[in-house]
């Protein structure tokens, strides 16, 4: 019996999701899409691009892994209305054997301006334990093509943005060292 290989022959830099659309029911008192549903379209995207990967649902029912969200920066930059289509890109910036870092933005499907900006980073989980584990050689076989790919793509000028007031930037960068990190 032979094994079929499952790497991907090549990856689109970036990756570019199906055209989606703003629902009506998205739309709060401000007369634009609500903050929560552009995390809903980057979850979307995030979804296909991963599946790609070999990380989507399958994954999940076949090998019982997943994987989590463990932190996430968004930048809104303009207001997304009812029925506006839009596009998600995705770049792999970086991974390793149990997360991986990327950098995604919502883009108006027709006029291709930046309606929002977003970094995350996603742990991978084994759903048994629900503790962090490694990824499997295929899954980690993937991530490196596609990584390969996406090393042409410019760096984000978004990426590790810190949040702050700017007068007091330079004492948060400080206290940056004796945080956390993932």
């Amino acid at each position: 019996m032979t094994m079929e290989k499952k790497t991907p022959v090549f990856f689109f830099a970036p990756f570019v999701s199906s055209t989606m659309r703003v629902e009506p029911a998205w739309i709060d008192y401000n007369g634009h899409m609500n903050m929560a549903y552009y995390h809903v379209l980057f979850d979307r995207a995030l979804d296909e691009g991963f599946s790609l990967i070999g990380l989507g649902r399958e994954y999940l029912e076949e090998r019982k892994s997943s994987s989590f969200a463990a932190e996430i920066h968004t930048l809104y930059k303009r207001e997304l209305k009812v029925r506006d289509q839009v596009r998600v890109t995705l770049q792999l910036v970086d991974y390793d054997e149990k997360r991986i870092h990327y950098y995604m933005e919502i883009r108006h499907a027709t006029d291709g301006w930046v309606a929002a900006t977003m970094e995350g980073l996603s742990l991978h989980v084994d759903m048994e334990t629900r503790k962090v584990s490694p990824f499997p050689e295929d899954i980690f076989a993937n991530l490196a093509v596609m990584k390969a790919a996406h090393t042409r793509l410019q760096r984000p000028q978004a990426l590790g943005r810190i949040i702050g007031v700017p007068a007091r930037l330079e004492k948060h960068e400080a206290l940056l060292a004796l945080g956390t990190r993932h």
